[in-house]
């Protein structure tokens, strides 16, 4: 992997959906437990859908990590490379997803789709209103974790355990996208 390699970490879901929102948590969780090389960008992308689409200008790798809708027990971990993301993208746990899918039916129009696409997860148990996730879920999401902090070191960037008490550490979690449209 070349030094000029960019790589971005996107956090999907919707927090007052349960566990819809365990890629949002995930990727906050990463951001706070791991120092990270500058050129991989750590962003909670929400539910923004199409409005992501500028974060993946100039990007060679994209790791989308999400709730996946899967044949398993909820919490199960689910990890998905290439032309499986987008099938599983439109598999709709919730409203954010029809986002997903014309996002990358967008980057595909545009002949923008970065040279590796892969989607991390975990099954959810429920998603409904409220913010607590299930119990399945909040006792897998430190496997999620560590697995997409092991994602990010197997593609050749830097990924290191945050001492705690160090030096002031980096904003847990790229919030731009989310500021830029005024939320």
């Amino acid at each position: 992997m070349t030094e000029a390699s960019r790589m971005l970490v996107l956090g999907l879901g919707n927090v007052l959906c349960g566990d819809d929102g365990l890629g949002v948590a995930a990727v906050a969780r990463l951001a706070e437990r791991w120092e990270i090389a500058p050129e991989v960008r750590v962003v909670d992308g929400g539910t923004l859908g199409l409005a992501l689409l500028g974060l993946f200008d100039g990007m060679d790798e994209v790791l989308l990590v999400d709730a996946i809708l899967a044949d398993a027990a909820p919490g199960a971990l689910v990890a998905l490379d290439g032309e499986d993301v987008a099938p599983a993208a439109r598999t709709r746990l919730s409203v954010h997803q029809v986002g997903v899918a014309d996002l990358l039916d967008a980057l595909d129009l545009l002949g923008t789709r970065p040279r590796r696409l892969s989607l991390v997860g975990l099954v959810p148990e429920r998603i409904e209103l409220g913010m607590e996730r299930s119990a399945a879920v909040e006792r897998a999401l430190p496997g999620l974790v560590d697995r997409v902090a092991r994602e990010i070191r197997e593609r050749g960037h830097a990924v290191a355990p945050r001492r705690s008490g160090g030096a002031h550490a980096q904003a847990p979690v790229d919030r731009d996208a989310a500021r830029a449209l005024g939320l």
